[in-house]
């Protein structure tokens, strides 16, 4: 063909013509390349293609592996540097030129710029690429969806579901088929029995239906007959069908269900709480007034003796122990009862009875029950319980009278056991609630008069009989209030221990009566009455010796007087501060010896300077012998141990002559002295500590007629 014939063929078929010499060096390129070159024919002759090929550009090998073969080549393509710096894709073709005797001259082809066709074939390349990972991103999320997926057209087939739809309906795997009807789908898990009992085709359906037409998102829950929830939730989609997603959530319902379980119940013992109990109580106060008859009564129980066994033994036993009481009080009730704790070592009954007597009975029952002995981990403990009866009429239920107020008239009723001394019940009456009104007035008044320093101090002597002497006196606490006068310690004692008072109220006692003995001879010494609460508090014996600190007294003419219950209690902390004080020299003395079951037992665990026999003993010394060799062992048992006794309580001469010939070293009583004002120690200590001793201490002591008025007080 003619060159100039191959040129123009160029022109149609391809963008250009080419031709290369031996060295691959440009012989020829047709004069139309120049506008896709970027460079003219002329520039680029004598110079290599690999000269304006971009650089590193690999293929561009098959081209040269072509050359060096001396083969034909085809739409080989190839990265052209254009001078304006973005590149060309050229495509090329070329086959080799040798002379009429053989010799190769080079190779002779055409070209064209396929960049366009490059680029957009590269975009379809990576909107596949794109299109395949999305298909693989939804795959796997579609598989790994922690909820089944169904996805329905707008004919109800079904066109997409994923793994864990066919685990949760416990499909097998050639179950689904694309193309398959919905109804069809909820066939087959009707036959298979997956739902509970009871469902059926139309019933499921519906609730899809129901579901699609509501607004917003709502959920169906399908009960499988497995015992597990699914809430099957369907969103419709633009231009037909739905997706419906399932999600088991058995685990949920269980855990919100055990949320509303631990709200209404005890952690411990699993008893309903408080606030369960008020429910309950409601429900059956309502359904008293309904018309079914007979009485409610409301049981409010606390245990005795708790605490010294929670700490002693530590709160694993005591919460074993709280356990145990639970498991008794639901056995020994009926299945209709109910039995809540309060919290601590409160309970609540609530019980259907017929009258009172049947409340008492069950109130009876219950004290006996829970009294028994416990075995807990290899140790064996006894408790008791006291209890406190409400009861509601359905024939004529108060006005107002609701649980809240039962629960409160029982809790009156329980504040009357216990003070009797607990393990018995008590039935509500009216005059309680005037009782417990007339309580917390004296409350108020007993903060006001800690507040007002409206206490003071009396002292009562303690004598010793060898000589007659007054060696030292009891503090005793007594409260002159502005209206009703002095007020008994047997009122308010007890209530400044209910209420926490006695801790500050003893404070106060401890450093007067150090200010007060501070003053008087250096032989006399004081003792003070320690409540089991001061001595339970941490800071207790920083008190005693800032109390002494403050005072200038010694440590050595202070006597700590404290009950057995402080050993009952037996803490870590009470016996260490017992141990502490006693180093430093304050004397440990045990008041009311012999009225507890355990009281010499005591004398072994703790080295006590001095034991004070109680009254009781003294009362009838005189006229019975077994009172009088009461005290002579215990004397004896004094003596022996080196323990300085002490008897309470002596207001006769005939007591004081048995207390002497059963051997006892010091005495307390009013036939020496009633407790005095601190104003009238002095006069008193000077007389008591004369020659001629004791004797003119009494008889100053104890005007005519004195005696008899204060042992009939």
């Amino acid at each position: 063909m003619p060159l100039n014939d191959l040129e123009e063929f160029a022109r149609i078929a391809f963008d250009w013509l080419w031709e290369t010499d031996a060295e691959d060096r440009f012989r020829y390129i047709s004069p139309g390349a120049e506008a896709l070159l970027g460079r003219t024919a002329e520039s680029m002759i004598g110079v290599e293609r690999v000269a304006f090929a971009v650089a590193d550009e690999t293929s561009l090998a098959h081209y040269r592996e072509a050359i060096a073969a001396r083969r034909p080549f085809r739409e080989l393509t190839y990265i052209y540097g254009h001078p304006d710096g973005a590149p060309r894709w050229f495509e090329i073709s070329g086959r080799p030129h040798f002379s009429p005797d053989g010799g190769f001259l080079g190779y002779r082809g055409v070209g064209c710029d396929v960049s366009e066709q490059h680029r957009t074939r590269r975009e379809l390349i990576e909107a596949h690429a794109r299109l395949s990972e999305q298909n693989r991103l939804f795959d796997a999320a579609l598989e790994n969806m922690s909820q089944g997926l169904c996805l329905f057209d707008a004919e109800q087939r079904l066109l997409v579901w994923n793994q864990r739809y066919r685990e949760m309906f416990r499909l097998p795997e050639a179950a689904l088929r694309i193309g398959m009807s919905q109804r069809a789908v909820i066939e087959m898990l009707v036959a298979l029995k997956r739902y509970k009992a009871g469902a059926t085709v139309d019933s499921v359906s519906e609730g899809t239906r129901t579901s699609l037409l509501a607004e917003g998102s709502k959920s169906v829950l399908r009960e499988l007959a497995d015992g597990r929830v699914i809430a099957a939730n369907h969103r419709p989609m633009a231009g037909g069908g739905w997706v419906a997603t399932f999600e088991d959530i058995t685990e949920r319902r269980r855990n919100e269900a055990r949320i509303v379980h631990m709200a209404r119940h005890d952690g411990l013992t699993d008893l309903p709480n408080r606030t369960c109990l008020r429910e309950l109580g409601s429900d059956l106060i309502e359904a008293l007034r309904t018309g079914e008859g007979g009485r409610l009564a409301v049981l409010g129980l606390d245990l005795d003796r708790f605490k010294p066994i929670n700490d002693s033994f530590g709160h694993a036993v005591g919460d074993a122990l709280l356990r145990a009481v639970a498991e008794r009080l639901r056995a020994h009730v009926r299945g209709r009862d109910v039995v809540a704790r309060l919290g601590g070592d409160e309970f609540a009954v609530l019980s259907r009875i017929e009258d009172a007597a049947g409340a008492a009975v069950l109130a009876e029952r219950l004290i006996g029950v829970i009294g028994a002995p416990y075995l807990l981990d290899g140790i064996t403990v006894e408790i008791g319980m006291s209890v406190g009866v409400a009861l509601v009429d359905a024939e004529a239920p108060a006005v107002g009278r609701d649980i809240e107020r039962l629960l409160k008239e029982a809790d009156l009723a329980l504040y009357e056991a216990k003070a009797e001394g607990g393990g018995t019940f008590r039935l509500f009456e009216p005059q309680m609630d005037e009782t417990m009104r007339e309580r917390l007035v004296l409350e108020r008044e007993l903060r006001e008069a800690l507040s007002q320093g409206r206490f003071e101090l009396h002292y009562q002597p303690l004598v010793d009989l060898a000589d007659n002497r007054i060696t030292g006196l009891e503090a005793l606490v007594r409260w002159r209030h502005p209206e009703r006068g002095l007020v008994s310690p047997a009122v308010f004692i007890p209530l400044a221990e209910e209420t926490g008072l006695i801790v500050p109220l003893g404070d106060w006692v401890l450093r007067q009566a150090c200010r007060d003995a501070a003053g008087w001879p250096v032989g006399i010494s004081i003792a003070v009455n320690v409540s089991p609460l001061q001595l339970r508090h941490r800071g207790f014996a920083q008190s005693v010796l800032a109390a002494l600190a403050g005072s200038g007294l010694k440590a050595t003419r202070l006597e700590l007087e404290i009950t057995e219950s402080v050993l009952i209690d037996d803490t870590e902390t009470s016996l260490e501060t017992l141990h502490t004080l006693r180093k430093l020299g304050v004397r440990i003395s045990m008041d009311d010896f012999g009225t507890g079951y355990s009281s010499i037992s005591y004398l072994r665990r703790f080295p006590f300077d001095k034991i004070k026999i109680d009254r009781s003993f003294v009362r009838d010394c005189a006229a019975q012998s077994e009172a009088g060799a009461i005290i002579r062992a215990i004397v004896s048992l004094g003596t022996s141990l080196g323990i300085t006794t002490l008897v309470e309580g002596v207001e006769t001469e005939p007591q004081l002559a048995t207390v002497r010939a059963e051997g006892a070293r010091e005495v307390q009583g009013y036939l020496f002295s009633p407790p005095r004002p601190a104003h009238e120690i002095a006069g008193l200590l000077e007389i008591g500590l004369c020659e001629t001793g004791i004797a003119a201490a009494v008889a100053q002591a104890n005007p005519a007629g004195e005696l008899a008025r204060t042992a009939a007080a």
